[in-house]
Order: C-alpha cells, then sequence, then structure tokens
C-alpha cells in the first residue's frame, strides 16, 4: 500500500508550481534548467518525490529565488495533514489563481490596488446576498 505523500513535500510542490508560474518557466524549461525530465518536475510539484536538498537548490537557482522560499508559510504538519485543501487554497495554487496574483501585484499604484480589492470584495458581497435570496 502506497503512502500518501508527506505535507511538508506537498507544501514545497505546491510552492516550485507557483514561483515556476509566476516566472512563466514551462515544466520542460524547468527541467532543462536543472537536468531532469517534466515528469521529475511534475512529481516535485504533487509532492509524490520528494525533492532533495541539492535539487531544491538547484531550482531555486533555476527560478532565481531564494531557497527558503519553498518554506515560507510552513507551518507543523496537522493531525490529518492528506485533508483536501480548501477550495480558495485550490485557487491560489491553480494556474489562473497564480496569474491573477501575478497580475494584481504587478499594479504599482497601491491605491488602485486597494480599490481594485474593495470592488471584487463588493462583487462578491452581492453574489452571496444574491444567493442567499434564491434560497
Amino acid at each position: 500500500m502506497k503512502e500518501e505523500p508527506h505535507s511538508v513535500d506537498v507544501h514545497v510542490g505546491k510552492t516550485i508550481r507557483i514561483q515556476r508560474l509566476l516566472r512563466k518557466v514551462s515544466q520542460t524549461e524547468l527541467g532543462d534548467r536543472v537536468g531532469v525530465t517534466f515528469q521529475q518536475i511534475q512529481k516535485y510539484e504533487k509532492g509524490s518525490n520528494r525533492v532533495s536538498a541539492s535539487m531544491l537548490v538547484e531550482i531555486a537557482g533555476a527560478l532565481n529565488v531564494d531557497v527558503r522560499t519553498f518554506f515560507d508559510d510552513l507551518t507543523a504538519p496537522a493531525a490529518n495533514a492528506n485533508d483536501n485543501p480548501a477550495p480558495s487554497e485550490e485557487f491560489v495554487i491553480s494556474r489562473e489563481g497564480v496569474q491573477l496574483n501575478a497580475a494584481f501585484f504587478s499594479i504599482k499604484n497601491e491605491q488602485l490596488r486597494k480599490k481594485i480589492l474593495k470592488l471584487v470584495q463588493a462583487i462578491a458581497n452581492t453574489e452571496q446576498m444574491e444567493a442567499d435570496a434564491a434560497e
């Protein structure tokens, strides 16, 4: 019986994926940069294959990030670390979520970003109220 990936391996893999997508690097390109196949990059990103310390340093260099980036926001493993992530967490690591975050943070005007955030929150609240009224 195959064991589930360790939560730390899953976290590191998700972070590799986010950093790769933010930099618009394909799995093939990243694999070429560090000397592995794109399939191996897929396995790292899913957490199904553990990334060695030396490979993590190679990946960090290939993506031009500090190796500590892969451990940011890492918390102690929960009692049941293999629970399904919340839908919002799934969105954040999706291609659309990464692209949305990259586009949002490319807006240099902080006041404009705040206005966009308020607009999105207002739209979400309106949709929620409409959904509640329909029930």
